[in-house]
């Protein structure tokens, strides 16, 4: 509890408060419901700090998709939406933004997008996956596990 954050997240920027949940962005991107939207827009623009990590990028854009049916191109803006929000501090900012490029350009899953630009940004360029969607992408290589 003791601990420093981790590089990336800390700098001029406010003192970071929290980790902020999909549920707090869902909630504030879909207005649904709306007792809970109005409670987490009002607390985004609190003036506290708060750190999204990858994961929950992940989990608002599944959400988005599946249950609220978004379309891909609303789902990429809504989330570069949240990743320019002053109250948000993203670790990793350019490797979102990268995944969330690859997801609206080349039409593949999220998942399967970030571990391309994951790929992309560490200089590996290369992804182990049954996932052919990943072929689309001339920046990397797939590669498919035999026997």
């Amino acid at each position: 509890m003791g601990r420093d954050p981790p590089a990336g997240v800390v700098g001029t920027a406010p003192r970071l408060t929290a980790f902020i949940d999909s549920n707090v962005l869902i909630r504030h991107l879909t207005g649904d419901p709306p007792d809970q939207a109005r409670a987490a827009t009002g607390f985004l623009r609190s003036g506290e700090s708060f750190i999204l990590v990858d994961l929950v990028v992940a989990e608002v854009v599944y959400v988005l998709e599946s249950v609220y049916e978004v379309e891909r191109e609303r789902v990429a803006e809504l989330v570069r939406a949240i990743l320019a929000f002053a109250s948000v501090a993203v670790p990793d900012e350019p490797l979102l933004l990268r995944a969330l490029e690859i997801y609206e350009q080349y039409r593949i899953h999220f998942a399967e997008s970030y571990l391309a630009a994951c790929a992309e940004f560490s200089g590996v360029g290369v992804v182990a996956s049954f996932d052919r969607d990943v072929d689309r992408l001339t920046s990397i290589r797939r590669l498919e596990p035999t026997a």
